[in-house]
């Protein structure tokens, strides 16, 4: 891709088993995905920001950008439990340094897949995607009813608060927190698995200006998940709407290497899976997105393998 902007899907990467002989029962995702086109039938709509910009502003490893071919690849072959219409809605690529350029690019298509009555999964990528799926979402919700409440639950080890001229991977939530002032919107954010030791003090100190919720990866404990809960409650509660963004650094590095920030604890991936369900049970996920896989870091795919497990239980 020479140039910042759009691409349509490339069903290639969706290749896989074909069980004939057990019938329909025996589909998997790659027999169900259809390309995205006009007049479709509402359904879930999976669309990639292939961009590295903002990892490399935030002084982190490059490779995110071949991030969504590889979790497509990874969700290809795995067993189809759905009953609804599945799209891939292609890619937005951020060539070079054009980062708030593809961010501007990726909220139109998000806005306007739903607006057309689809729901959106985003692949990314590195967690400027973020950014990108949070103003597509405000700007489809802003269109319909007047200053929706809107809360983001983020599972990952890093707060992304960070004050930059610049956008970056680190600055995500910053600038979704501008965003919501400039709309005149409430700005509810809650952040589970989040490490202090790669937290700096003005970032924490930053989190409280803007009354974040705080869940540390040393309070998430399977024997003891009543820090979680109380969280995970608080934030579906006071809003209308979520948008959930799963960052795969929130997961310890033994379970996905394939991100530029390896835990070194991290969440384990029961708990997130529980988080995620509890979530859902809600019936207020509006947007979500996968972030952060760098295949180039993924030993034996495993990360891309379990980014395919998390979007599967999103889909659901």
């Amino acid at each position: 891709m020479e140039h910042t902007g759009y691409s349509t899907a490339d069903m290639s990467l969706w290749q896989g088993r074909v069980d004939h002989e057990e019938g329909d029962l025996a589909r998997r995702w790659h027999q169900q995905v259809q390309a995205i086109a006009g007049d479709q039938a509402a359904g879930l709509v999976l669309l990639g920001f292939c961009s590295d910009a903002g990892v490399v502003r935030n002084q982190g490893q490059a490779g995110a950008a071949a991030g969504p071919g590889a979790l497509r690849s990874a969700t290809a072959n795995l067993a189809w439990h759905l009953d609804m219409p599945l799209y891939d809605g292609g890619d937005v690529h951020c060539h070079d340094d054009e980062l708030e350029i593809a961010q501007a690019l990726y909220a139109d298509k998000v806005a306007a897949f739903m607006d057309a009555g689809h729901r959106v999964i985003g692949l990314g990528g590195g967690h400027e995607i973020a950014y990108a799926s949070f103003s597509g979402l405000v700007e489809h919700l802003c269109r319909r009813q007047d200053a929706p409440r809107i809360g983001i639950i983020n599972f990952d080890a890093h707060l992304d608060l960070r004050r930059s001229a610049r956008a970056s991977s680190g600055t995500p939530f910053n600038q979704c927190a501008a965003l919501c002032e400039a709309r005149g919107l409430p700005f509810h954010y809650t952040c589970i698995g989040v490490s202090r030791y790669h937290n700096t003090d003005a970032l924490f100190e930053r989190a409280s200006q803007l009354n974040t919720r705080i869940v540390r990866d040393e309070e998430l404990n399977n024997w003891d998940i009543a820090p979680l809960n109380a969280a995970l409650d608080q934030a579906i509660d006071e809003v209308d709407l979520l948008y959930v963004t799963v960052c795969l650094d929130v997961l310890p590095a033994s379970l996905a290497p394939g991100v530029s920030a390896p835990a070194a604890r991290g969440m384990d991936l029961g708990l997130l899976e529980y988080a995620l369900e509890r979530i859902k049970a809600s019936n207020k996920i509006k947007m979500a997105d996968i972030a952060e896989l760098n295949p180039a870091r993924d030993r034996h795919s495993n990360t891309a393998r379990v980014a395919a497990r998390l979007l599967a239980r999103l889909a659901g």
